[in-house]
């Protein structure tokens, strides 16, 4: 059943679905080995369309991403920065439909030797159409703001400066940030955007059950070790609609909360959107 309207600026609604999430997979801490059977469980019951992840793990030339998109038989891109004694880390993308154009860009990081953040796009060929779908992981420490707000800055200059579109940009994301902090603020046209006309709807915002949505919570054994607050930091933002309402939002839901097998896939839970496609 649809809720559509009956009127629309925008014209007659686009019925059909998009389902993208956004997760971080916490790499290789804690139990790694026994936190993958997991996360593909849980990426197996969300169903999402694309998933925009960060905090993936490679290593002698396999990636974390290319393997789930294997399992799913999707595909995938990947990008990292940031070489640990034992493993690569990154961010990645997985897509039900071909990706036929891959482009990542490095964003500015205060110097931090463990703070190499990346900006990754992926060009999708989807059945109605071609849309780009971003991934980024800004940096994580609370006194950071100033840092994450050039890096939301870098970030528009890169989605502006992408090939020309017809669908909304999709931007997934661990942000580090919650939703009044100024780096989102600027996403969200609360402030003075980074790059004219790009601004963007938060997911959970339009279309979320009106709880906190915490995506950072002391329920998950693994976030409580850190002895920080429960708050909603990862995000599938969407761009301003175009026609027929394609790129709105419709629905929005936290998955990835639970344990799996008596094991929690991530620290972090997943944000999943389904936008008009």
């Amino acid at each position: 059943m649809d809720d559509s309207p009956a009127d629309s600026n925008f014209g007659p609604l686009i019925r059909t679905r998009v389902r993208v999430a956004s997760w971080n997979l916490w790499g290789r801490w804690g139990p790694w080995e026994a936190r993958q059977e997991p996360i593909r469980r849980t990426l197996a019951d969300i169903d999402a369309d694309v998933v925009g992840l960060q905090e993936v793990w490679a290593e002698d030339g396999r990636t974390q991403a290319a393997m789930l998109a294997d399992a799913f038989g999707f595909h995938s891109a990947y990008g990292s920065r940031l070489d640990l004694p034992d493993f690569h880390l990154g961010i990645g993308i997985l897509s039900r439909w071909p990706i036929v154009g891959v482009e990542k860009r490095p964003l500015p990081a205060a110097d931090e030797p463990d703070e190499c953040r990346l900006v990754l796009r992926a060009d999708i060929d989807g059945p109605r159409g071609p849309f780009q779908v971003f991934t980024t992981h800004l940096n994580w420490r609370f006194d950071h703001s100033h840092v994450r707000q050039e890096q939301v800055r870098e970030i528009a200059r890169f989605i502006a400066a992408s090939p020309r579109r017809t669908y909304p940009p999709i931007l997934c994301g661990d942000l580090n940030a919650t939703p009044d902090a100024d780096e989102i603020r600027m996403l969200t046209g609360r402030t003075r955007v980074p790059s004219r006309r790009l601004v963007f709807h938060d997911a959970w915002e339009v279309a979320g059950d009106g709880s906190p949505g915490f995506t950072w919570e002391n329920s998950n054994p693994f976030a409580a070790r850190d002895l920080e607050p429960d708050r909603r930091i990862d995000y599938v933002l969407a761009g301003w609609p175009k026609p027929g309402g394609a790129g709105q939002v419709v629905a929005a839901r936290v998955a990835g909360r639970a344990p799996v097998g008596g094991v929690h896939p991530s620290d972090h839970a997943a944000i999943v959107a389904d936008l008009r496609y």
